[in-house]
C-alpha cells in the first residue's frame, strides 16, 4: 500500500515519451521532471513505482558491479515502462484528462466521478480547475469505457447551475443526446438521461434539447428495462412539456401509451412523474382524447380506488380534472359510474390535498355549461358545501372557487340560496386573506342577477364583513367584495342598510387603488349606492369626488365606463352637478367624447347629465334644448362655441368691458328691487321704442310675483334677499305707454329724441362689491311677462291653443308680425346695440328686447313655455335663426284605444304668421328654419 498523502500513478510504456525527448538523461532527472509537471506542491510527495524492468538504458544491472544473467529481452529503447502514481490533488487528475492513453483517461474519469459524487463543493472545484471542457471532448471518444465514464461525470455535474451554463455555451447537447442511441450501454443511457433531466430544468436547456431532437430518444427510453433510465427520461420529459411546442411534438410522437405504462411501475417516483407529466399534457384537448382512447381513465380510476396508492391520488385527480373539461369524457365517466366515485371519494377523503384537488377538478370542468348540468344531476353542490367545512384553508378556497363556477347554473344558484351562503359568509370573517377573497368571489357570483341570494347574504350578516374587506390588501378580495355590495345595492332596502355602514368612506381606498379591476368595481359600487342626496353629500364630504373624476383619465375602457356611470348618478341633483363641473368632470368628459376610441355610451350620458344641469353651456355647445330641459333663472345664451372652448360664468361676462360681439341674452325671473321714490310720480317715460308698465304697476306686479316661487338658476343667489335700490344697479321701468302710432311713426321730432335720451336712465356698469354678494341683472319686464302668461295662458285647457296664444304673445312683445319681404328692413341690430350701450354691458336681459329676431323670440318662447308647463324644444340655426319644436297628438286620433302612432312634430312660427304651426320637414317649416 502507498503511504497516506501520496499520489500513486502507474505509467505505462511510452508515458514519458521517446528517447528523443529525454535523450540519455539519468533516470532520477527524468523522474524529477515528471514530478514537476504533475505536482506543483513540493510538500506533497510523488512516488514513482518502477516496473520489473529498468526505466532507461543507463540503469542496467552492469552498473551494480555484479553480472546477472538476463532472462527477458530488454524493452525497446524508446518505450517507457508502466509507472503507478498516487495523488490526492484533483488538479493532477484533471491534467490527466489530456492524456492520449485510454486507460489513463478511463481511470481519471472514474476518479473525477467519485470526487464529484461527494458534494456540490467538489463540482464547483472541478469547474474551477477547467475539467468540463476536456470532458466534453471525451463524450465522442472512440473508447466506450472513456465515453461511459465521461458521461457518468456529466450526469452528476449537470446538477450544478454554473456547469449547466457552461455546457450550454459549449453546445454539447448533440453529443449527450447521441449517447441515447440504442447501441449504447444502459449505464450510458442512465447518465445521459440524468444529464438531460438536469439540463431541462432551465428554459434555455429545454430549447436546446428540443432543437437537437432529444424528445424522440427520451420517449423510446421510457420502455427501457432499467428503472433509473425510465425515471430520468420521464423526469426530463416532464420538464420539457412545460413548453407548448414540446407538448405538441410529444403528441405527434405518440408518447401517451408508454407514459401510461409507467403507471404500472413498482417504483412510486416513476408513477408520480408519469402522473405529473399527464397532468401537464392533458391541458390540450388532443392529448385528452388520446388518453381516453388508450383507457387512461381506467388506469386513473384504479389508482383512486387503491388505498395503497394514496400518495398518487392528488396527481391522479389533477389529470381527471383536465379530462372532465371535455363533455364526452364527462358523459363517459357519468355512464360508467366513475364520476360518482370521484365525487364520493373527494367528499369522504380526510386528506386535505385530495379534497382540494377534487374541488379544483370540479372548478375546471364547471366552466362548460353542459358539465355544470351533469354535476348538478350528480348533486355536486352537497359535496362542495361539505368541503366548505374542512379544516384546511386550501380546501375552503378550492370549494369556494368551485361554487363560483357552479353558480353559473341557475339551478345551482337556487340550491345555494338555502345551503351554502351562511357558510360562505362565515368564511368572510376568516383570518386568511385568500379564504376571504375566495368567499367574496363565490358571493359575488351567487348574488349576480339573484335578489334572493342577495337577501340571503344580507340576512347572514354579510354586509359588515364585506365592507371590512374593502380595506384588504388583496386587490381580488376588494374587487369581489365591491361586486357583492353592488349586487345588494340594487335593492333599495339593502341599499339603505349599506349606506348606514358609511359605504362611501369605505370606498375611498378602492377609488385610490392602482388596480384597474378594483377601480372599476369601486366606481360601479358608487354608481349603485349614490342614489340619493345624502349619499352623494357623504361621498363629497369624505373627498370621494376627486378620485372618482380622476378615474376618467384611465386608459382602461371599463374603468372609464364605470366612472362615467358613477358621475352620471352623482349628477342627479343640481348642486352636485355644479360641484362636479367645478372639479373638471365636464371638461374631461368632453375631451373623452371627442375621441372615437375612448368615448362610450356612459361618458356621453354623464356629459349630457352634467350639461342638463348647466343648460347655458349645453345650448352653447349643442344648440339644442329638449322639452325636458327646463330653463331656470340665470340661464344665458352666449351663442355658439366650439368644442373645447370654455364658457365663462355669467358673473365674469357681466363684468367684462363693452365690446362689439354678439349680445348675451339672459333669462332671469328674480326681481326684488323697488324703483327709487323719485320715479314713482313719473307717469310716462319713452325709451327706444319700448312700451313698459308704470313703476307703480311694477311694484304691484312684484307683490303678486311673491306668490310664485321659481328656482334660482346658474349664477343666481341661493336665497332671495331684499336690498336697498342704491345697493343694486338696475334699469327702472318707464311710466306710461306710448301709443302705437307714436311708437311706430317715422316723423319723430329731434327734440323728442333728445328728451327721450335725457330721460333714459343709463345703467352704470355692474361692479363687484367686496362686501356684497353678486346677483345677476334683474329683468322686471320678463317678470311681468311671466305673471301675464300665468294669468292668461296657463288656464287654457287645449295645449295647441296655449301654444298659439303664447306664440302671438311673444311676437307682440318682440316687435310684432314681420312680412318676409320686409325682414331685411327690421332693424333689430340697432336696437340691440342701443341696449348694450344703455346697460353698459354685453349681457341683455331678454325682457328688455322689444325688437327681436328668430333666436330672440325662440328663447323667450321657450322660457315662458317652461314656466307654464308647455313642452317645447329650443333649436339654434344658422344666420341668427332659431326655432321651437312642439309635439302634438292628432285630434282625430284622440279616444282611440290601443297603440297610438307617435305625436306629430311642429315648428312654431313666431315671425311671419305668429301662432301658426308648421309641420316639421315640410316646405314651410324649412323656409322658416333656413335662408
Amino acid at each position: 500500500m502507498a503511504p497516506a498523502g501520496l499520489i500513486v500513478l502507474e505509467l505505462d510504456k511510452g508515458s514519458l515519451g521517446t528517447k528523443n525527448q529525454f535523450g540519455a538523461e539519468h533516470a532520477g532527472a527524468a523522474q524529477r521532471r515528471l514530478a514537476t509537471s504533475i505536482n506543483t506542491d513540493p510538500q506533497r510527495p510523488v512516488q514513482f513505482v518502477t516496473c520489473k524492468e529498468p526505466l532507461l538504458r543507463d540503469l542496467t544491472p552492469r552498473r551494480m558491479g555484479k553480472k546477472i544473467k538476463k532472462e527477458v529481452e530488454p524493452p525497446p529503447k524508446d518505450v517507457f515502462d508502466p509507472l503507478t502514481i498516487e495523488s490526492k490533488k484533483a488538479a493532477t487528475v484533471v491534467l490527466m484528462l489530456k492524456s492520449p492513453e485510454e486507460d489513463i483517461l478511463a481511470k481519471a474519469c472514474e476518479a473525477i466521478y467519485k470526487f464529484a459524487l461527494k458534494g456540490e463543493e467538489n463540482k464547483a472545484t472541478l469547474l474551477e480547475l477547467g475539467a468540463v471542457e476536456p470532458l466534453t471532448k471525451l463524450l465522442t471518444h472512440e473508447d466506450k469505457i472513456v465515453r461511459r465514464n465521461a458521461m457518468m461525470i456529466f450526469g452528476i455535474l449537470a446538477s450544478n447551475s454554473d456547469v449547466k451554463k457552461l455546457l450550454r455555451e459549449l453546445e454539447v447537447m448533440s453529443s449527450v443526446i447521441a449517447q441515447l442511441s440504442p447501441e449504447e450501454e444502459v449505464v450510458i443511457h442512465e447518465f445521459a438521461s440524468l444529464c438531460l433531466a438536469n439540463m431541462s430544468v432551465e428554459y434555455t436547456g429545454k430549447v436546446q434539447i428540443f432543437e437537437h431532437g432529444g424528445l424522440e430518444p427520451l420517449i423510446r427510453l421510457l420502455s427501457s428495462p432499467d428503472p433509473d433510465v425510465k425515471k430520468n427520461s420521464i423526469e426530463c420529459i416532464y420538464n420539457l412539456v412545460q413548453d407548448f411546442q414540446c407538448r405538441t411534438t410529444l403528441q405527434e410522437l405518440n408518447a401517451i401509451p408508454p407514459i401510461l405504462e409507467l403507471l404500472k411501475s413498482e417504483y412510486p417516483i416513476i408513477q408520480l412523474l408519469a402522473l405529473k407529466t399527464l397532468g401537464v399534457i392533458t391541458c390540450d384537448k388532443e392529448a385528452r382524447t388520446t388518453l381516453k382512447d388508450n383507457q387512461g381513465l381506467d388506469h386513473l380510476t384504479k389508482i383512486l380506488e387503491t388505498k395503497e396508492l394514496n400518495d398518487l391520488h392528488v396527481e391522479a385527480l389533477a389529470v381527471i380534472a383536465n379530462c372532465l373539461e371535455d363533455m364526452d369524457t364527462m358523459v363517459l365517466m357519468q355512464q360508467s359510474g366513475s364520476l360518482k366515485k370521484v365525487l364520493s371519494f373527494a367528499e369522504n377523503s380526510t386528506i386535505p390535498d385530495i379534497q382540494k384537488n377534487a374541488a379544483k377538478a370540479i372548478t375546471k370542468a364547471a366552466y362548460d355549461p353542459e358539465n355544470r348540468k351533469v354535476f348538478h344531476e350528480q348533486e355536486v353542490e352537497k359535496c362542495l358545501v361539505t368541503l366548505l367545512g374542512s379544516d384546511s384553508d386550501g380546501t375552503k378556497i378550492a370549494a369556494s372557487q368551485a361554487i363560483s363556477a357552479m353558480c353559473e347554473n341557475l339551478s345551482c344558484k337556487e340550491f345555494f340560496n338555502t345551503q351554502g351562503i351562511p357558510q360562505i359568509v362565515q368564511l368572510l370573517k376568516s383570518d386568511n386573506e385568500e379564504v376571504r377573497e375566495a368567499a367574496a368571489l363565490a358571493l359575488a357570483n351567487l348574488t349576480t342577477s339573484s335578489p334572493a341570494n342577495a337577501n340571503a347574504a344580507a340576512e347572514a350578516d354579510a354586509i359588515d364583513p364585506l365592507i371590512n374587506i374593502l380595506s384588504s390588501k388583496r386587490d381580488g378580495a376588494v374587487a369581489n367584495a365591491a361586486t357583492v355590495l353592488t349586487n345588494m345595492a340594487i335593492q333599495e332596502p339593502l341599499r339603505a342598510i349599506i349606506q348606514n355602514h358609511e359605504i362611501m368612506r369605505a370606498l375611498l381606498g378602492p377609488l385610490h387603488s392602482t388596480n384597474t379591476v378594483v377601480q372599476s368595481t369601486a366606481a360601479l359600487t358608487v354608481a349603485a349606492t349614490a342614489c340619493d342626496v345624502e349619499s352623494r353629500n357623504e361621498l363629497k364630504n369624505c373627498g370621494g369626488l376627486e378620485p372618482l373624476i380622476e378615474l376618467l383619465h384611465s386608459k382602461n375602457d371599463e374603468v372609464r365606463r364605470h366612472a362615467s356611470w358613477a358621475i352620471m348618478v352623482c349628477a342627479g341633483d343640481e348642486l352636485m352637478a355644479v360641484e362636479l363641473c367645478r372639479l373638471g368632470a365636464l371638461d374631461i368628459l368632453e375631451e373623452i367624447n371627442r375621441s372615437l376610441s375612448r368615448k362610450n355610451k356612459f361618458s356621453e350620458a354623464a356629459y349630457n347629465k352634467l350639461l342638463n344641469n348647466n343648460l347655458s353651456l349645453k345650448y352653447s355647445q349643442t344648440g339644442y334644448l329638449s322639452s325636458s330641459n327646463i330653463i331656470s333663472d340665470g340661464f344665458y345664451d352666449y351663442g355658439r362655441i366650439n368644442p373645447g372652448t370654455k364658457l365663462l360664468p355669467l358673473k365674469e361676462l357681466c363684468l367684462q368691458e363693452l365690446n362689439d360681439q354678439r349680445a348675451i341674452l339672459l333669462v332671469n325671473n328674480k326681481s326684488d328691487i323697488s324703483p327709487p321714490p323719485s320715479m314713482e310720480d313719473k307717469s310716462s317715460d319713452v325709451g327706444y321704442g319700448r312700451s313698459i308698465s308704470s313703476s307703480s304697476s311694477l311694484r304691484r306686479a312684484s307683490k303678486e310675483k311673491a306668490n310664485f316661487r321659481f328656482s334660482a338658476g346658474f349664477g343666481s343667489p341661493t336665497e332671495e334677499k331684499s336690498e336697498p335700490a342704491s345697493g343694486r344697479n338696475t334699469v327702472l321701468s318707464r311710466g306710461a305707454t306710448k301709443e302705437k302710432g307714436a311708437r311706430k311713426g317715422k316723423g319723430k321730432k329731434e327734440e323728442e329724441k333728445v328728451k327721450e335720451e335725457e330721460e333714459v336712465l343709463a345703467v352704470p356698469k355692474l361692479t363687484e362689491s367686496p362686501e356684497k354678494e353678486w346677483y345677476p341683472p334683474p329683468d322686471p319686464e320678463f317678470c311681468l311677462y311671466v305673471l301675464e302668461v300665468i294669468k292668461t295662458i296657463l288656464p287654457i285647457v287645449n295645449i295647441k291653443e296655449q301654444i298659439e296664444v303664447l306664440a302671438k304673445f311673444v311676437a307682440d312683445k318682440m316687435g310684432g308680425k314681420i312680412a318676409k319681404e320686409k325682414l331685411a328692413d327690421f332693424s333689430w341690430e340697432l336696437h340691440i346695440s342701443e341696449l348694450k350701450f344703455q346697460l353698459k354691458s354685453n349681457v341683455i336681459p331678454i325682457g328688455y328686447i322689444k325688437k327681436g329676431i328668430f333666436y330672440h323670440r325662440a328663447l323667450l318662447f321657450k322660457a315662458l313655455a317652461d314656466k307654464i308647463g308647455v313642452g317645447c324644444s329650443l333649436v339654434r340655426g344658422e344666420y341668427s335663426r332659431g326655432w321651437n319644436e312642439v309635439k302634438l297628438v292628432n285630434e282625430a286620433r284622440k279616444g282611440i284605444i290601443g297603440n297610438l302612432p307617435p305625436p306629430d312634430e311642429y315648428i312654431v312660427d313666431l315671425m311671419f304668421h305668429p301662432g301658426t304651426l308648421l309641420k316639421l320637414r315640410s316646405k314651410e317649416a324649412d323656409l322658416y328654419r333656413f335662408l
